[in-house]
């Protein structure tokens, strides 16, 4: 894989944060939790999440699952949980959607995740990336909400199917039944909140680690993305 350098502040407009995920002993992506709290302890738990470990997820926190305060105030409260911005983030930031019982607190937070964390070759974003468009073109929405650059939504066609790099992109946004591994793309919404698994990405141990949920609301039927083999 060509070793990108990391995204430089300068380069982009997008609100960015850079890790050094070498000082870290392991390190997970992981996918949309949608306010799944049960859910998100029982996967720590399963990846036996250290003192010295970082997880950084994807976004969409919050909306849909049970307890959206709760998965807030443990991510905020954890030095070694980050999140990027969901576009379930963004909905509550703009006054499109409510979030029960939030103290502001709950809202400074929401307001100070970034668009997109990296560190060496990895970026992770809520949604994706334009494979037609260098980062520098990229606005805060487009990394939120891009999904099927050239289509119709979950019609696709997918940008991670016709993206190649520099970085590997870890997305969430596309619910997928099983995670996507490309060479520069990994997709890690499994579709926690319809019953599906939360799903996470072990960078130092090359592989993915997912766990059942109950369903809290029904899947749409035009949430099922079929991308390219």
């Amino acid at each position: 894989m060509t070793i990108a350098p990391p995204v430089a502040d300068d380069e982009v407009s997008f609100d960015h944060q850079r890790l050094d995920a070498d000082s870290y002993d392991d390190v997970y992506v992981i996918g949309d939790v949608h306010g799944c709290l049960d859910a998100l302890e029982q996967l720590l738990s399963t990846l036996e999440f250290g003192p010295n470990d970082l997880g950084v997820f994807v976004g969409d926190l919050v909306r849909k699952g049970p307890d959206s305060k709760a998965v807030l105030k443990r991510v905020r409260d954890s030095p070694q949980l980050r999140s990027v911005r969901g576009n379930n983030e963004q909905k509550f930031l703009d006054d499109e959607a409510d979030l029960e019982a939030l103290e502001p607190a709950d809202y400074r937070y929401l307001e100070s995740l970034p668009t997109a964390i990296s560190w060496d070759d990895n970026l992770v974003v809520h949604g994706g990336v334009d494979p037609a468009r260098s980062l520098s073109e990229h606005s805060d929405r487009d990394l939120l909400t891009m999904r099927s650059p050239n289509g119709d939504g979950y019609d696709g066609p997918f940008w991670f199917d016709e993206y190649a790099g520099p970085l590997r992109v870890f997305f969430g946004h596309t619910v997928l039944d099983e995670p996507v591994e490309r060479e520069w793309a990994v997709g890690l919404d499994t579709g926690c909140v319809y019953g599906g698994r939360l799903t996470a990405y072990d960078l130092r141990g090359e592989r993915f680690v997912s766990i059942s949920t109950p369903e809290h609301q029904p899947r749409p039927d035009e949430k099922f993305a079929e991308p390219a083999e």
